[in-house]
């Protein structure tokens, strides 16, 4: 039995915040070869998750605590759907079909998703990552994608 605590939440979200990619996964498949992941993702604010697809497999997200930004794009990169994730407003989670650009963007510490989608564990493609994003490596880059989206939606919604 694994539980999923506040104690355990917190725990996590320490590990994240203490982590360069300012995120930190806790599976609760028991190996990346398991045939469905199951998983928590802690998200801190200033974490990049570049815009990516999965051709072959969807993706559910379920907001456990925090606010969170999901992002829908078409092959340029223009914004087609998004939505903002938060209990407090009623909105818990969001399906991602196959071969769809996506990212998410957090908006408070601590946010937590419950995460699932098929296994096993394959690293994305490169093709599969947009290529019209900024690398992970480029800071600035990434400033000015993130500002350009929060700047690009109202936040009423």
């Amino acid at each position: 039995m694994k539980l999923i605590t506040k104690e355990l939440l917190d725990t996590v979200t320490k590990q994240a915040q203490a982590h360069p990619r300012l995120r930190m996964n806790y599976n609760l498949h028991d190996s990346l070869s398991a045939p469905i992941h199951r998983l928590l993702n802690v998200l801190e604010p200033d974490t990049y998750l570049p815009p990516h697809r999965h051709p072959d497999k969807e993706e559910t997200y379920m907001i456990v605590r925090g606010n969170l930004l999901t992002f829908f794009y078409d092959d340029n990169g223009n914004i087609t759907l998004w939505t903002r994730l938060n209990p407090a407003d009623g909105y818990y989670g969001i399906e991602v079909p196959p071969n769809t650009w996506h990212n998410i963007v957090s908006l408070e510490s601590g946010t937590t998703i419950f995460e699932v989608k098929s296994g096993p564990y394959m690293p994305l493609a490169p093709e599969d990552i947009a290529p019209w994003a900024p690398k992970s490596t480029d800071a600035e880059g990434i400033a000015r994608f993130r500002q350009q989206l929060l700047a690009s939606i109202s936040m009423d919604k």
